[in-house]
């Protein structure tokens, strides 16, 4: 059965850091692409960073990028979001997601299946 499990959110000032971690469990991470997107009180989900199977190519939005860093170790089977230099309207709930597809690189909202219970990050002085 396939998981995620989100963790590492809280409450950090402007101008600071978090670190988020995705457990996964079920399946083997080595193969699948592992996203992470956010979603802000009465806004859609949008996508932030996502890192591909086998390769580990990195992609970020233009609203992270430079303050964002995804990792993954697939030997603990976890994905990192580091994020630095936060901002206020980086306020949102963090889920990391995958499609569940093995080798597939697909990294946008629609075509993840499988998504953890989220994590809370809020910026705020």
């Amino acid at each position: 059965q396939v998981q995620l499990a989100e963790s590492g959110g809280g409450l950090v000032q402007p101008g600071g850091s978090l670190r988020l971690s995705c457990a996964a469990s079920g399946f083997t991470l080595d193969y699948y692409t592992i996203g992470w997107f956010r979603q802000a009180p009465g806004k859609e989900r949008e996508g932030v960073s996502c890192i591909t199977n086998s390769d580990g190519i990195t992609y970020y939005s233009d609203s992270v990028k430079g303050r964002f860093t995804i990792s993954r170790d697939n030997a603990k089977n976890m994905v990192y979001l580091q994020m630095n230099s936060l901002k206020p309207e980086d306020t949102a709930v963090y889920y990391c997601a995958t499609s569940g597809v093995a080798g597939s690189k697909a990294c946008v909202k629609r075509l993840m299946r499988y998504w953890g219970q989220g994590t809370q990050v809020t910026v705020s002085s």
